[in-house]
């Protein structure tokens, strides 16, 4: 039985925006998260958000991180690129050293880079230092889709209406999925060379996005040898005591399954509470309709962006509102479920007044 890659989502929203939308907050945003299946390197979120009331610079992100401890990452805005490829289609989501490709919607999208960044490490980004020498950094990724995409709130209708009804929606930034890929890459960078290959996950978003009233998050993914997968998102519970989103999947390949998602709900998640640069316990228990299975987790590349106010340009504090930066860890996590091994992903959030370091 073949695997439907589409999950019935219409291709064309597979395309960036072919000219600028007329909303000035809308935006186009891709993001990939790749790591190397040995734990080497990791790439924990790459990524371009276009808005349109800025649409000839588009915000880049990129952490590159070693097992090792060094972290290379560039914040920077950088020119649109033009989005029609060689033969005229809108395929290509870039800016300044990174660009996005779909070579064929819901099948196989590439991602490029070739520009300088900062060099650090998970210790020092801990600590709150982000400075750094600029340094050369090239990298090359090809994404081959594994897994049926996940829109987030198809799986369960109470996530469902919570998108259409809360704040939550905001805080997504409009119609959002995310799929889970198998990669080969190459990353060259303080004069060494890594080809790998592993796997990754990509989210595709267009919407308006609004994070004023954001109080955390925890996110985590990733992809087995056997074809097996999972994925979810879950907020904390909330300040006003309203039920926080909660959704997610497992999925147990075709040949094991039917093919679909298999919807889930997170029983036991990995809060962020403390910073820690590397060897964090971060498993997590997800729940079906058939039980609940245990996927272990341990993190190993790891950054995290730790905001000082003060660091905030005025024009962007005032459209944050009372909205302040919580501290975000992006890091690649070696999951072991019921026998299998993989690198995968890890994102959570929290108000820093939480933290216990």
């Amino acid at each position: 039985m073949a695997i439907d890659l589409t999950g019935g989502i219409d291709i064309q929203r597979e395309l960036p925006f072919a000219r600028r939308p007329d909303n000035p907050e809308m935006r186009d945003s891709v993001s990939f998260w790749t790591f190397d299946e040995s734990g080497t390197v990791g790439l924990p979120r790459v990524g371009i958000e276009a808005v349109a009331s800025n649409w000839e610079q588009h915000n880049v992100q990129v952490n590159v991180a070693f097992g090792d401890g060094r972290v290379y990452r560039l914040r920077e805005d950088g020119a649109s690129r033009p989005v029609e490829a060689a033969d005229g289609r809108p395929t290509v989501l870039g800016a300044g050293p990174l660009a996005f490709t779909c070579v064929e919607p819901f099948d196989v999208w590439t991602m490029t880079f070739d520009g300088r960044a900062v060099a650090t490490s998970s210790a020092d980004l801990v600590a709150g230092r982000k400075d750094g020498p600029l340094v050369d950094l090239r990298f090359e990724v090809e994404a081959k889709m594994a897994v049926p995409p996940w829109v987030q709130g198809a799986l369960q209708p109470e996530a469902g209406n919570q998108l259409k009804t809360s704040i939550v929606g905001d805080l997504m930034g409009g119609p959002r999925y995310e799929q889970l890929y198998r990669a080969t890459g190459r990353v060259q960078v303080a004069g060494e060379e890594h080809s790998f290959t592993g796997s990754g996950l990509r989210i595709r978003r267009q919407g308006v996005r609004k994070l004023d009233g954001f109080w955390g998050h925890c996110w985590q993914s990733a992809l087995f040898g056997s074809g097996r997968g999972f994925g979810y998102i879950a907020y904390p519970q909330r300040p006003d005591g309203e039920p926080a989103f909660n959704e997610g999947y497992l999925y147990l390949g075709d040949s094991a399954g039917d093919g679909d998602l298999i919807p889930a709900t997170v029983v036991e998640a990995p809060w962020l509470s403390r910073l820690q640069p590397l060897g964090e316990d971060v498993s997590v228990v997800l729940q079906t309709a058939k039980g609940t299975e245990r996927i272990e987790g341990e993190t190993v590349v790891s950054t995290h962006d730790i905001t000082d106010p003060s660091d905030v340009p005025p024009d962007m504090a005032k459209l944050l509102a009372n909205w302040t930066f919580p501290a975000l860890q992006q890091a690649g996590v070696r999951y072991r479920w019921n026998g299998e091994e993989t690198i995968g992903m890890l994102e959570r959030s929290i108000p820093k007044d939480q933290i216990t370091r």
